[in-house]
């Protein structure tokens, strides 16, 4: 009798010993494993950025104007579009005027603010200056000038899709041009702004823009029957004033 009770109490430490290993190996859940995702940018190509709608920029929505002037510069840093500025056909005036360039006007029949759009693809933060000047006054196409004539910009903008923060630090809201004058700073983008597409538009809209942009002519000034017409040379450099 005494043999038969040792052999049971062994049989149950045996199995109260495989139980316990059996709890203290459960598994744990969740289980966990980490992979990776990579990818890497380089400066975006050289090809041409095309013209936005400046009253809402957005770069997959570009638009068509009826009258562009020539492609832009194309680049990883370029002036992709700006506008023509028309001031249309006057009464000659012995009497000073001020007269205002005409909106834009897109092949869909719509009208939007005069403007100039820089796009930044570099990819390295490290900012531009935009600037314009006029080298020679107005004149007709024999060259007499439309003496006295002066070209102002009001109600500069610079807006685009990209978060506020890379907004450029300096734009000019203002620009007086002075015929054969030196280069005058439109957007100073510093270091850490101006990424992505920016347009730098005269009004928010068309019928702010109607006033914008002004030609102020004196009434002394001697005026022909003719077309006169000038050239405004915008310059985008990398190098800002920071």
């Amino acid at each position: 009798m005494m043999k038969k009770e040792t052999i049971l109490v062994a049989t149950m430490l045996f199995s109260m010993a495989v139980s316990a290993t059996f709890v203290s190996a459960a598994e744990v859940y969740p289980k966990e494993y980490n992979t990776d995702g990579t990818i890497t940018f380089e400066a975006g190509d050289e090809g041409i950025t095309p013209p936005v709608d400046p009253e809402d920029p957005d770069p997959n929505v570009p638009v068509d104007p009826v009258d562009p002037p020539s492609p832009g510069t194309g680049g990883a840093l370029s002036i992709d579009y700006g506008s023509k500025f028309k001031f249309g056909t006057k009464k000659i005036s012995t009497a000073d005027k001020t007269y205002y360039a005409s909106a834009d006007e897109m092949t869909d029949g719509s009208k939007k603010p005069t403007y100039v759009q820089v796009t930044d693809k570099r990819g390295t933060l490290s900012g531009w200056k935009l600037s314009v000047a006029q080298p020679e006054q107005f004149k007709t196409a024999s060259g007499d000038e439309l003496v006295g004539a002066q070209l102002k910009f009001t109600k500069g903008q610079a807006v685009s899709l990209v978060d506020p923060t890379y907004t450029p630090e300096t734009v000019n809201s203002e620009l007086t041009l002075t015929p054969g004058g030196n280069n005058t700073l439109a957007i100073n983008a510093k270091s850490g702004t101006g990424v992505g597409t920016w347009v730098y538009r005269f009004g928010a809209n068309e019928n702010e823009n109607k006033d914008a942009v002004q030609l102020s002519v004196p009434g002394t000034s001697v005026k022909l029957a003719q077309q006169y017409s000038t050239k405004l040379v915008w310059t985008l450099e990398d190098t800002p004033n920071n």
